[in-house]
């Protein structure tokens, strides 16, 4: 890959740093999913001792890449995006990857196919990593921040995602008895 090629791909990511999410920050600023991103990075690599025999350096790449495709789309709250949404989003992701550099280009279509899969180890901690984060975002931020249906789902959402793995599902319930708590409280 030369500079320039680079230097493209990045102007692309840069617009994460400006794309909302629907989840606020403890401070009630509108955080971006590039925030999100670099959380869900770091948690994966906080992790590498908990999960000896995963490969979390590829956990990591996955979730510093997992939202990439909202550079062409913007960020729709799982439980809006529709499958229409979803196709739309992995067009464009798909059609900005091919035409990168062939090895970066395989590289990145390779660990998107496995996330999608999600039969690894990999790309179940991935994808239950995500989901905690929002949990985790959720219960930092003011609650008049919350949607209705919020106080539901962050009781209930992500149990299914972490039930291959003991230690994430001790850390779901202790986000839920967090998420009891910060209700109970206010």
């Amino acid at each position: 890959m030369n500079a320039r090629e680079y230097l493209d791909i990045l102007h692309i990511a840069e617009r994460l740093k400006d794309t909302p999410r629907h989840c606020t920050t403890s401070r009630g600023r509108t955080e971006s999913v590039a925030e999100h991103s670099w959380r869900v990075s770091l948690m994966a690599f906080l992790l590498k001792r908990e999960f000896p025999d995963a490969d979390m350096d590829k956990v990591v790449d996955m979730c510093l890449i997992h939202d990439l495709g909202e550079c062409f789309t913007g960020d729709i709250p799982t439980f809006l995006k529709t499958d229409a949404d979803r196709k739309k989003e992995d067009a464009l992701l798909q059609q900005w990857i091919h035409a990168m550099p062939d090895d970066l280009s395989t590289d990145l279509s390779a660990l998107y196919s496995e996330m999608e899969a999600q039969e690894t180890a990999e790309a179940k901690i991935y994808k239950a990593l995500d989901k905690l984060e929002a949990l985790i975002q959720h219960n930092e931020s003011p609650l008049e921040s919350w949607s209705d249906h919020e106080f539901e789902l962050n009781k209930t959402y992500a149990f299914d995602t972490v039930s291959f793995s003991e230690w994430l599902t001790e850390l779901r319930q202790a986000i839920l008895a967090d998420t009891i708590e910060k209700i109970a409280a206010e």
